[in-house]
């Protein structure tokens, strides 16, 4: 985002891990590797600063806000992406490639954890992207919930896998046989959904904040649970406001790019 766009960010769960939270931004950087991955988000903001050679000035400074996930439970080691991998990274971002499933800041990362860490499944990173008019909303996320992903008709795609059965658990009823049997729902810290909403659309700073909100709550449809203590979810929504005057106002357009939301999360598990 090499000109800065506006920006609002949401931050819900009980274990975030942030880094600038600007509400103007010209990039934002997603990692793995937990509160140590933010100096990834260095390394995005010194390749800025290198591009415009090393200038000082006060409109010259590179922001860039950043959001991790804790991935190191199916990777026990302590590699994490640290500043020149964020500087790699920002060299090889190319216009319109997002890589999907394990890959990237999803590398490593699961969902369906609630009643057991074992039942976890692996997840990874999802987009979705849709044009209405000159209107252009994309959805961007890397998964690593502690809840299951769920579909349109209510199933259970991945996450919350009992080995034994080889079934998925729905969430209520997972939650009642624990209930009838006096088993505790202790779910391991350590969780976390990063999303990114791009628009073009004009929105004001009220409505790119309530944008983000909208589009944030609604991926409880999608996710079972949602935003609990063991999460740290973080939403950036973000703006050009390149187009004034567009079809959409802006409750549709949070309606639109919470389906892409939905979207977004059943493409990081389709691969």
């Amino acid at each position: 985002l090499p000109d800065g766009v506006a920006c609002a960010t949401d931050v819900r769960g009980g274990s975030p891990g942030t880094l600038g939270g600007y509400e103007w931004v010209h990039a934002i950087c997603l990692a793995g590797g937990s509160l140590y991955g933010l100096e990834a988000a260095t390394g995005v903001a010194a390749e800025i600063f290198a591009r415009r050679g090393h200038a000082t000035g006060w409109l010259e400074i590179p922001l860039v806000s950043g959001a991790i996930v804790f991935d190191w439970g199916p990777r026990d080691n302590a590699v994490y992406p640290d500043k020149e991998l964020g500087r790699a990274a920002l060299r090889a971002a190319r216009p319109g490639l997002f890589p999907l499933g394990p890959r990237g800041a999803g590398r490593s990362a699961t969902v369906g954890k609630t009643f057991a860490y074992e039942e976890g499944e692996p997840a990874g990173q999802g987009a979705a992207f849709r044009r209405i008019g000159e209107t252009r909303i994309a959805v961007f996320t890397v998964l690593n919930a502690v809840g299951a992903v769920v579909d349109r008709d209510g199933s259970v795609v991945r996450g919350h896998l009992d080995a034994l059965t080889g079934e998925r658990r729905a969430l209520v009823p997972g939650v009642e046989a624990r209930l009838a049997t006096g088993a505790p729902i202790r779910p391991l810290p350590g969780n976390t959904t990063l999303t990114v909403v791009v628009t073009n659309q004009r929105l004001d700073r009220r409505e790119l904040t309530t944008l983000g909100r909208q589009v944030h709550a609604s991926m409880a449809r999608a996710i079972h649970p949602f935003h609990a203590l063991a999460d740290g979810d973080v939403l950036y929504a973000v703006t050009t406001n390149e187009v004034a005057g567009a079809q959409l106002e802006s409750l549709g357009l949070g309606i639109v790019a919470s389906e892409l939301a939905w979207d977004a999360v059943l493409s990081a598990v389709s691969v």
